[in-house]
């Protein structure tokens, strides 16, 4: 049994055997240039770390970069992420410094 994930231009190929793995990889590179990158470490903001039981996923450094591009790296952590009480409305708060950025870190998110 093999595992192909495919997303865009980057493949993940997890195999039970690596006699089934190289020959995939062969069939594959017949018809697409391909690199292979060795053993899986980060692929799309998860972190990647081997055990012996099997794999562990994290995405707290994707979490981090998120934070870090929002500038508030220096910030103190909240139970309540959100204010509970909000005081902005559609019409009597001020516009949004930078749309974009906002709409780039909603998307991370995402």
């Amino acid at each position: 049994m093999a595992y192909i994930l495919l997303y865009v231009d980057n493949i993940i190929l997890a195999a039970f055997s690596a006699d089934l793995r190289k020959s995939i990889i062969v069939i594959l590179s017949s018809e697409f240039a391909m690199k292979d990158l060795g053993p899986l470490s980060y692929f799309l903001g998860i972190v990647v770390t081997r055990h012996a039981g099997g794999l562990f996923l994290s995405q707290n450094k994707y979490a981090l970069e998120i934070i870090d591009r929002g500038g508030m790296s220096s910030c103190k952590p909240s139970p309540t992420p959100v204010d509970t009480k909000p005081k902005m409305s559609a019409t009597s708060s001020t516009l949004y410094a930078d749309p974009t950025l906002y709409r780039s870190l909603a998307g991370a998110l995402q």
